[in-house]
């Protein structure tokens, strides 16, 4: 079924009995993502679909809120003995996966395996951890080697793989295989056979879930899940101005990214209000495959890091400067541990003839760049052609390959070179909240192809060394300190070029409220 059957088969039944429609509409959330959900398994991959899908199913052991803080979720509660290493985690009464089997440790011991084996920060914490154990079935117990007083913010992501829990035959699925059975003890239940690939994907309110009693959090994921719709559909629609007709017509609540050439349209609706609920906003950025020519050259890396002029990116996607900000270096701007440290690299004088020497002088020899193009999302197919424009009066031998998102997550796993399938480079997004810091930030890990290692496999020793130096600084200033060698040997080293921070608003009708704050959640939103 095509999308816009979806719609129209929607407004027909609505002619036909109104009044139940009415009543079903009251109990449904319509909801348009930023893309498709190319995968179910929520350890799988770090993109935003999946992710939003995970949280909804899923739970965690403690989730973080606005003050990026870990607040207790699933957990009741923890203890920390024997000098910082021995923590116990104590699970919360009355939790049930879906299919009404109760919440056990060993689960939650099984699942916290499977996802530290794809997740930047839970790998260190792995690495950290000397035995991870369920004594009973209330208690989870990392034994470690030494002191990891960030364990639980490891454990809390609101980026990169959700640390979901699921039950243990499901989560001793190689977490290189997708799961194919879906069960969370989240607050929704997934509607598997109301899924129409690339269309559509349907939730159901989990009458089994227990929020928590009390809310100690600030938004984001932190705070009680309180579920009031019966229904939340999801209706995958790439062409912005067919969703913006859906939002205006008043077919669909609440669309995840609005196209900014779209705003002027969707402010003369009294009926429709947009909205920043991510105020980390969206970072940008070029990736580049370090394992092949070109750029596996760090010279080549540097010549075109110098080439980059942020804002003249950024006003790609917005003539109003309050809806981006530059520069943006390797830390999310207006954070703690963001700096000017090393910044010169991206603010000096842009000088594409010095580029284009440099490029000649590093050894480039025309060697093909392979360039995979998200042509269905707006932010970074923009992006993608200011920089393919720039990579050609640079002199590189572009090979642009315009293909959907989904395809681009698949292909960035290859490492074989060009002529094999494999690839360049590719312009990426994460939220601001993934880049708070040098563990966090999953695109500055430098350890190659090691295991869990991120799509286009930069080495570096020295990176690695002060991601796990940060881990171990006693104070803020201390991290902070940390972070600005960090960011000095990223512009040399290059792991990625950033581009910009932009801020994107959402479109959401005026009777929806209860939106969380940071990216799309289900649970406290309520129809007036």
């Amino acid at each position: 079924m095509h999308r816009r059957a979806l719609l129209q088969t929607s407004a027909a039944a609505a002619m036909a009995a109104p009044a139940a429609v009415r009543a079903q509409g009251q109990s449904t959330l319509r909801f348009i993502p930023a893309s498709d959900l190319t995968t179910l398994d929520p350890h799988l991959v770090a993109a935003w679909a999946p992710r939003n899908h995970a949280q909804m199913v899923y739970d965690s052991l403690y989730g973080t809120g606005s003050d990026f803080k870990p607040v207790p979720q699933m957990a009741a509660g923890h203890s920390i003995e024997q000098d910082g290493r021995l923590w116990k985690i104590t699970l919360r009464e009355g939790l049930r996966w879906h299919d009404g089997q109760p919440v056990l440790a060993r689960d939650c011991v099984a699942s916290l395996r499977r996802w530290g084996t794809r997740h930047a920060f839970g790998a260190m914490l792995m690495r950290a951890t000397a035995e991870l154990s369920a004594p009973d079935d209330k208690t989870i117990q990392f034994r470690l080697h030494a002191p990891f007083p960030h364990l639980l913010e490891a454990i809390s992501p609101i980026t990169g793989p959700m640390c979901a829990m699921m039950p243990e035959r499901l989560a001793q699925t190689d977490a290189y295989r997708a799961i194919t059975e879906i069960i969370g003890s989240g607050p929704f239940r997934y509607v598997a056979n109301e899924r129409v690939a690339g269309a559509r994907n349907v939730y159901q309110k989990f009458e089994g879930y227990v929020p928590r009693p009390t809310s100690e959090g600030t938004g984001w994921t932190a705070d009680p899940k309180v579920v009031h719709f019966e229904r939340v559909v999801w209706t995958t629609i790439p062409d912005p101005a067919t969703a913006a007709s859906a939002m205006i017509s008043g077919e669909q609540d609440w669309w995840e990214t609005l196209n900014p050439d779209l705003a002027p349209l969707i402010g003369r609706s009294r009926h429709l209000r947009t909205e920043i609920t991510d105020k980390t906003g969206i970072l940008l950025f070029i990736r580049p495959n370090h394992l092949q020519p070109p750029f596996n050259n760090p010279a080549i890396r540097r010549a075109v890091l110098g080439a980059i002029d942020q804002p003249y990116f950024m006003q790609a996607l917005s003539s109003d400067p309050s809806m981006y900000k530059t520069p943006y270096g390797f830390f999310c701007p207006d954070t703690p541990m963001a700096s000017d440290a090393g910044m010169q690299a991206l603010t000096g004088p842009r000088d594409i003839e010095a580029a284009k020497r440099a490029i000649r002088e590093a050894g480039y020899n025309g060697e093909k760049v392979t360039f995979l193009v998200g042509s269905n999302v707006y932010y970074v197919k923009s992006m993608c052609d200011v920089a393919a424009d720039l990579f050609t009066r640079l002199g590189l031998n572009v090979d642009y390959v315009s293909t959907e998102w989904g395809t681009i997550m698949a292909r960035r796993e290859k490492q074989e070179p060009v002529d094999q399938g494999g690839w360049s480079c590719f312009v990426s997004a994460q939220s601001g909240a993934d880049h708070l810091g040098p563990v966090s930030n999953n695109q500055l890990q430098a350890n190659g192809t090691a295991p869990g290692s991120q799509a286009g496999w930069p080495t570096s020793p020295r990176l690695e060394e002060l991601r796990t130096a940060w881990l171990g600084a006693p104070d803020t200033a201390s991290q902070r300190a940390i972070c600005e060698d960090v960011q000095r040997q990223a512009m040399q080293d290059v792991p990625y070029i950033p581009l910009g921070q932009f801020f994107q608003p959402s479109v959401i009708r005026n009777d929806i409220t209860g939106v969380n704050t940071g990216f799309p959640t289900f649970w406290n939103v309520r129809r007036r």
